[in-house]
């Protein structure tokens, strides 16, 4: 028993080596850990973005303002961190978690440190808000974007519930209390009143694009009708600088933080757990706790419980 204690211990040895090697490769820069001196910090917002930190589970998607603005507010009061790339491959989100996050990505930019945004296979809407407001934008030829606009969802399920027979009804406190509700039509009175929110809204949006992108307003609005844009239109369009993956994306960054080409990176940690499990550490952590629990009870330290 013993014995396959230790081999156990040595596989997990290997398991550790693996994992670490493998967190510390890839092109076009050194991924490094905090504390190993001046680097530039990728901060990633994949998914839906919505208010709040992001979501636990193994199955959750998206990525919440909250996190966002966090590991914002920590790569600018962090020494080491010279510049963020904000690696983006997001369809939008709503404009209040954009708004949130836009004003750290202003915050860290009146640190004097440069942001640079690298788009994936979209980033759209809020997505595109976040870009605009960085320092430099990068995409790829195919990569879809813009879809500068806002709108509110509404579903109308009157006639559904008159075949099956459902009535709903409700007491409220005052007239529009119940606005959007599915079950009703919507009156002129209100359509008026979410028309005016989301004029007010998409006039924000086409602001933050206007200052981001040092374009006149009107230029923005003949863009902002919702359509989306390859890459390759969006830079014809001034709405990116340049065309370019994650690699060229790093080598920009490295060089507006004066780190030159080959800078070393940081991934900023996200508060979703399968993210956390992958990091080498807590890989073997949570391996040598299962097999202490499953297999190894009776074993001497280091391979029985502690």
């Amino acid at each position: 028993m013993f014995r396959k204690g230790i081999a156990i211990g040595v596989l997990l040895a290997c398991l550790f080596a693996a994992v670490a090697a493998w967190r510390s490769s890839g092109d076009g820069g050194k991924v490094a850990r905090p504390g190993g001196g001046a680097k530039i910090a990728v901060i990633r917002v994949e998914g839906v973005l919505s208010g709040g930190a992001s979501a636990d589970g193994w199955n959750a998607s998206g990525v919440g303002a909250e996190t966002l603005a966090r590991q914002l507010s920590e790569a600018r009061r962090d020494p080491e961190v010279k510049a963020v790339l904000l690696r983006i491959n997001s369809p939008g989100g709503s404009v209040a978690a954009a708004e949130e996050v836009a004003r750290e990505i202003a915050r860290f930019k009146q640190s004097g440190k440069p942001i640079v945004a690298s788009m994936g296979d979209m980033a759209a809407s809020a997505g595109y808000w976040l870009a605009a407001s960085c320092d430099k934008v990068y995409a790829n030829h195919a990569t879809l974007t813009g879809s500068i606009g806002v709108y509110v969802p509404y579903l109308n399920l009157e006639g559904l519930y008159e075949k099956l027979g459902v009535k709903q009804d409700k007491i409220k406190s005052g007239l529009h209390k119940d606005i959007l509700s599915p079950d009703r039509p919507m009156t002129p009175a209100e359509r008026e009143i979410l028309q005016t929110m989301v004029a007010e809204m998409y006039e924000a949006f086409v602001a933050v694009v206007s200052e981001g992108r040092k374009l006149p307003p009107d230029a923005v609005r003949k863009l902002a009708d919702g359509r989306i844009y390859t890459g390759r239109q969006a830079k014809a369009l001034g709405l990116v600088d340049e065309l370019g993956n994650f690699q060229d994306a790093v080598i920009a960054t490295g060089l507006l933080a004066g780190l030159g080409e080959q800078p070393e990176v940081r991934e900023m940690e996200s508060d979703q757990p399968w993210r956390r499990w992958l990091r080498a550490e807590s890989l073997v952590e949570q391996v040598l706790q299962r097999q202490a629990i499953m297999t190894l009870p009776n074993l001497p330290a280091p391979f029985g419980p502690q």
